[in-house]
């Protein structure tokens, strides 16, 4: 028996690599510097007319996620969607534009969720930006609303959600195995599960709840949009 093991990591792509890099050390850096400044607050995503808000979020919410050493669980899971789905789509897609798959799904994402609330804030008050606008706010407006601008927005979730629906795209036949269900299961029915289960959850909206559903499933359309914008095909036979 050869005594060569070729190391799980061996064939992941670069773009998918250096994300898992890039994540790791924002999860870790927050007990690095946390003294020095809150990482959660400059770089998770708010409400546009917050004032914890800043341009940059857009993006640098993809890499921020739950302190790993209470809810180590939203990085893992991330990670190992991206670690599992990421390389296929990136051989087929290329590095270039794989990036940039990510980085829209991510972006669409929470542009879906600052459109809700700012359905919400406007139900509430009547405007998209009632502090700049001299709306008069009642006690009872300003309690809802402070929990819009507060609430914080953090994870790689809707750009691995756009990863998972062009998975189900391209390789619907593909068929996966997935931990606690002993049989394989064809990606299509994987991904259109997590999508109605998605969008359950958002409708029902369950006490303690803190995901943001939402911003799985924008992640998830910019995948569809994307896909077919660049006219990509299911490809059964590829592998």
């Amino acid at each position: 028996m050869s005594q060569y093991r070729q190391s799980p990591f061996a064939n992941l792509t670069p773009v998918v690599k250096n994300l898992l890099i890039i994540n790791i050390i924002f999860a870790i850096a927050p007990y690095l510097v946390g003294k020095i400044f809150d990482m959660n607050t400059l770089l998770a995503a708010f409400y546009f007319d917050s004032p914890l808000f800043h341009p940059w979020q857009i993006v640098s919410y993809m890499f921020m996620h739950a302190p790993l050493l209470t809810e180590p669980s939203h990085l893992l899971f991330n990670m190992f969607g991206l670690f599992m789905f990421g390389p296929i789509l990136e051989y087929t897609m290329g590095s270039k534009r794989f990036l940039s798959f990510y980085f829209i799904c991510g972006i669409g994402a929470i542009a879906l969720q600052m459109i809700v609330q700012a359905i919400q804030v406007y139900h509430l008050t009547g405007s998209l930006v009632p502090f700049h606008s001299n709306v008069p706010v009642t006690q009872a407006q300003l309690e809802s609303l402070s929990a819009i601008y507060r609430s914080s927005t953090v994870g790689a979730s809707g750009a691995l959600f756009g990863i998972l629906v062009a998975f189900g795209l391209l390789y619907p036949n593909m068929e996966l195995m997935i931990i606690f269900i002993p049989i394989p299961i064809k990606a299509k029915y994987l991904v259109s599960f997590y999508v109605l289960y998605e969008i359950y959850d958002s409708v029902v909206q369950r006490p303690g709840d803190h995901v943001a559903h939402l911003v799985h499933l924008g992640g998830g359309l910019l995948g569809l949009i994307m896909i077919k914008l660049w006219g990509m095909r299911r490809r059964d036979n590829f592998f």
